[in-house]
């Protein structure tokens, strides 16, 4: 990923070579004599020093980077670091001490007589971690069009967002200038491009405010792009997060992740992985829900639009992600069966509650196997709210798994086995079986032989219809 644009203008570099230095680096000072000598055969050379304003020696166009706006803006990530420059443009690049690349980025031959061929050098102080942010807020904080808010200097962050009503009763970080912009380097989207049009109030949304509001759920940055797909898929007339908000029934969004991004930014989709404990997916799900309160203004309470008369803890927020490494055989990520080429990164959105336990440790085939997953889906099928089993989804653990593969029954076929044999335990004609109808996922700990059933809300388009939405990782 890249930083966002820097809003404060460069320091233009003059043509010919450019040192950037330190006093406090033992390397800067072993090439400090280099340096001089580049001079004394003719290179135009210019030299920023970060800290001495008189160091080095012997070098005519000295200047003081004291505000360390040439270090930043140009990427200087160690010193000494020396570049060629022409046109106005940097053309080569080196760090450190090395004869054979100074000699080559310069021209001249013989430099350094005595020194060692090779030196590595120090931090700039412009990565320094302890002004770092400082930094970044200064010259790039121009990219950011929320309203600041200023606090007293003995308010309490925390207690100040509790009572602006900017959390879901949980403490949240404080989306400092220098947080959101270290956020917003997790994607390659521009802060002020439009993610969606957030209901109730239908507010536009930007990626700078769903950066906030990742910070404030307790996101990293590479998290950011599933937030930012999550919004967007939320936000469809298919998934339609207003009617989720309006509806006094228990569910709220769970996310489902698919792809190689699950596995690079840590998701869990093995042992606990519906509960707590794992970063990614405690807080990616909640960013979303801030989103909506926040940005939307989906409050819950008696004056609110969230009219839920008694929740559930995915309106807290609640992601996982599908154990793709592990699949069995003949089976296909819930991606896939909704249309996306494999590989392709996706967060899925079911409106849903729960969970319930699916339990059967004593089946060792498929058919006697089913019949638990027949007994839990007909016990949770309530005809007043839907007439086919899509407001269900199906949370598979890896040793049930194991028992249908074995059987050479795949995720197909459990959902057309489902839907037959619900529909016939209670008298009625099986609806055409759907990749959502129930939605089936593949994920748990690999000990014990439980599944879970996690109810829905309404589906169809008079409710919620589950969504599988691509992410985008790039621009």
């Amino acid at each position: 990923m890249t930083s966002p644009a820097l809003t404060s203008p460069a320091v233009e570099l003059a043509d010919g070579v450019v040192a950037v230095v330190k006093r406090d680096c033992p390397t800067c000072e072993l090439v400090a004599p280099v340096l001089a000598e580049l001079e004394r055969r003719g290179v135009a050379l210019t030299v920023y020093t970060q800290d001495d304003p008189a160091f080095p020696e012997g070098v005519t166009r000295l200047a003081h980077d004291e505000d360390l706006a040439v270090s930043y803006h140009h990427a200087i990530e160690t010193v000494p670091t020396l570049l060629r420059v022409e046109a106005g443009q940097e053309v080569a690049r080196t760090e450190g001490w090395s004869r054979p690349a100074w000699e080559q980025l310069t021209g001249i031959d013989g430099l350094g007589a005595g020194l060692p061929e090779h030196r590595p050098g120090c931090g700039s102080l412009s990565v320094d971690p302890t002004i770092a942010d400082q930094l970044r807020v200064r010259f790039e904080g121009g990219i950011l069009h929320a309203r600041r808010l200023e606090l007293a200097s003995l308010e309490d962050e925390m207690e100040a967002l509790f009572e602006r009503e900017w959390t879901d009763g949980l403490p949240v970080v404080p989306p400092t200038e220098a947080r959101v912009l270290r956020m917003l380097e997790g994607t390659h989207r521009a802060p002020d491009e439009i993610v969606a049009v957030v209901p109730p109030q239908l507010v536009p949304c930007t990626v700078e405010k769903v950066a906030i509001n990742a910070v404030m759920a307790g996101c990293k940055p590479e998290y950011l792009p599933v937030v930012l797909a999550a919004v967007e898929a939320a936000c469809t007339d298919t998934f339609n997060i207003h009617g989720l908000l309006c509806t006094t029934y228990f569910s709220g969004p769970l996310l489902i992740v698919n792809g190689p991004l699950a596995e690079r930014i840590g998701m869990a989709s093995g042992h606990n992985v519906l509960g707590q404990g794992n970063r990614a997916n405690s807080t990616i799900g909640r960013a979303l829900q801030l989103v909506i309160r926040n940005v939307g203004g989906g409050r819950p309470g008696r004056h609110g639009i969230d009219r839920s008369a008694f929740g559930a803890p995915s309106k807290v927020g609640w992601a996982i992600s599908e154990n793709e490494a592990d699949l069995p055989a003949g089976w296909v990520p819930m991606s896939v069966e909704a249309g996306h080429p494999a590989g392709t990164d996706t967060v899925a959105l079911f409106a849903g509650h729960g969970p319930s336990a699916v339990v059967d440790q004593l089946s060792r085939t498929a058919e006697d196997l089913i019949g638990a997953f027949v007994r839990k889906v007909s016990a949770n099928l309530d005809l007043f709210f839907a007439r086919r089993i899509d407001n269900m989804l199906l949370v598979i653990g890896p040793e049930h798994g194991r028992v249908f593969a074995e059987d050479g029954w795949d995720k197909a076929r459990i959902r057309a086995e489902l839907n037959e044999r619900v529909f016939a335990q209670i008298g009625k004609p099986a609806p055409a079986p759907r990749w959502d109808g129930p939605a089936i996922v593949y994920a748990g700990g690999d000990a014990g032989l439980f599944s879970a059933l996690i109810e829905g809300w309404v589906s169809g388009p008079t409710g919620s219809q589950m969504i599988c939405h691509p992410i985008r990782t790039s621009a």
